[in-house]
């Protein structure tokens, strides 16, 4: 299965970083987190939002956007911002893909955008908003990049079952 790969630049709210911890346990998406975080990396919250899927993650830590890409050279990213001038559906992701995600009071920074101005892109809101939350933009995001792929790699259909509430 190709790669999907997750990376907040200094994610501040436990409670999204946990949401987004379970998505990409539930996907198979890497996660990687950019320092400084604005939370313990043990703190309850973010455990709880996690639920129980955390062995089930792959996570990696960095000191900063330079040291994420002195050991990721070669990454093919994509960057979703609110400032961003295309849809994040205009883009053919590539078979190994990092989707970068700001924090969530100001999101990635600017001159990182603007160095990089091909590679933004954006989830389409109502005029007058600043943002969607930062987990569920995640999840669009990884499920855009899934459909492309035809979810190759998740269980695609369920089945009902007669459950008995006496």
């Amino acid at each position: 299965m190709a790669n999907i790969n997750i990376v907040l630049h200094e994610p501040e709210i436990p409670q999204n970083t946990g949401n987004i911890a379970r998505t990409c346990a539930a996907t198979g998406a890497a996660l990687h987190l950019i320092r400084p975080l604005g939370f313990e990396i043990d703190d309850r919250k973010l455990k709880r939002a996690g639920l129980d899927y955390w062995h089930y993650l792959d996570i990696s830590y960095y000191d900063g956007l330079d040291d994420f890409f002195a050991k990721h050279p070669d990454a093919d990213f994509y960057c979703f911002s609110t400032k961003a001038p295309r849809k994040y559906t205009e883009v053919e992701y590539p078979e190994n893909v990092y989707l970068f995600f700001g924090k969530e009071t100001k999101g990635l920074p600017e001159d990182f955008l603007y160095a990089n101005p091909d590679r933004c892109v954006r989830l389409p809101m109502r005029e007058g908003l600043r943002s969607l939350n930062l987990s569920n933009s995640v999840a669009v995001a990884v499920y855009e990049v899934l459909r492309q792929r035809d979810f190759e790699g998740m269980v695609e259909a369920g089945h009902l079952t007669k459950f008995e509430w006496e």
